[in-house]
């Protein structure tokens, strides 16, 4: 496990990470990192506890204890924009596009948190089929284009840390592949990504990393050179 480690060159440190929705305690001392450059995935069954761990580091759950560092800086205490602004960005689940505005609209919604945020035309290289819809409205679009978009929102603001949420969830096999190579083109390119993800054959492809959560705790890290050895041990925790 990392926490024997020397923690200088993460980009995301998450120590006793304890996290409550009003009188539900949720995360009950939540412990990874995650070097600068590097994708991890927080794998788990339902209702572990991942989701709420993205949120619980942006602060959008309620009271929240521990210590959450983004790039060396402590931020368990700060309002979720001035996280957004030390350069994370979130991808929530629920994708929260603007409906009734077009794709080029929600694109150039954004506010820019740091000053080298894609422009839209990085944004329609890396995501084509945004191009051809640029001007429809977020209600016509399909599942993974609304997904698409999502993801594209986020990097027009600038952000090197990326929160992914259940990105793969009830898309096409042929989108999945498409999103998969895109995260790791981000990847290579040095953001520093972290994914919650469902789909383990997914996310086994691209991942340096993997958390196991179990009961808003983390009880396991399996590093991409020892999946196959880990396969049965993964399979206990998520019944795969």
């Amino acid at each position: 496990m990392l926490n024997s480690q020397d923690h200088s060159g993460e980009m995301l440190r998450v120590s006793g990470l304890h996290a409550f929705y009003g009188e539900s305690h949720i995360l009950h001392g939540i412990d990874f990192g995650v070097r600068r450059g590097e994708l991890i995935t927080l794998l788990g069954r339902n209702g572990a506890g991942r989701s709420t761990t993205l949120k619980a580091i942006l602060g959008l759950t309620g009271q929240r204890a521990g210590s959450i560092m983004v790039n060396g800086r402590e931020v368990i205490r700060m309002a979720t924009h001035k996280i957004a602004h030390l350069g994370v960005g979130w991808c929530p689940e629920e994708r929260a596009i603007f409906s009734s505005l077009n794709v080029e609209e929600n694109l150039n919604l954004p506010p820019k948190v740091r000053s080298d945020g894609m422009s839209l035309e990085e944004i329609y290289t890396l995501f084509p089929n945004l191009w051809e819809r640029r001007k429809s409205q977020g209600t016509r679009l399909s599942g993974g284009e609304q997904q698409m978009l999502a993801m594209a929102r986020i990097l027009r603001t600038g952000a090197r840390l990326l929160l992914l949420d259940e990105i793969t969830e009830g898309l096409a096999p042929v989108i999945v592949k498409k999103l998969g190579e895109t995260v790791e083109l981000l990847k290579a390119r040095g953001y520093t990504i972290v994914l919650v993800e469902q789909n383990f054959h997914f996310a086994a492809g691209i991942a340096d990393r993997h958390y196991v959560i179990e009961h808003g705790q983390v009880v396991d890290s399996v590093s991409a050179d020892e999946l196959s050895a880990s396969a049965s041990r993964l399979n206990h925790y998520l019944g795969v």
